[in-house]
């Protein structure tokens, strides 16, 4: 299972661990990842994703998930969030006709 944000994009950093003699050591910087399940208003469904804690405010911040997902571009997205992204875009199109 790889450490990225399914939705942000959000991966590992690497960096240095510095000693007070000033020796550097590598290490990682990895994000907060959690699993949480997310309501999908226009599929009526519920989604499981693994989602880093900036990630989730940012949801909340635009207002659900589906909001999220149409304002955001496909690159950040994971596969199982692209096909989500369709799903919900095909069924907001359906709602709107």
């Amino acid at each position: 299972m790889s450490r990225i944000c399914e939705l942000t994009g959000k991966g590992r950093l690497v960096g240095n661990n510095v000693s007070h003699a000033n020796n550097k050591t590598k290490r990682t910087f990895l994000p907060n990842l959690q699993n949480v399940t997310l309501m999908s208003e226009s599929l009526e469904k519920s989604v499981r994703l693994r989602v880093s804690t900036h990630g989730l405010r940012s949801v909340e911040h635009n207002g659900g998930l589906d909001n999220w997902l149409v304002k955001t571009s496909d690159d950040d997205l994971s596969l199982r969030a692209r096909r989500l992204k369709r799903d919900v875009r095909k069924k907001l199109a359906e709602n709107a006709a």
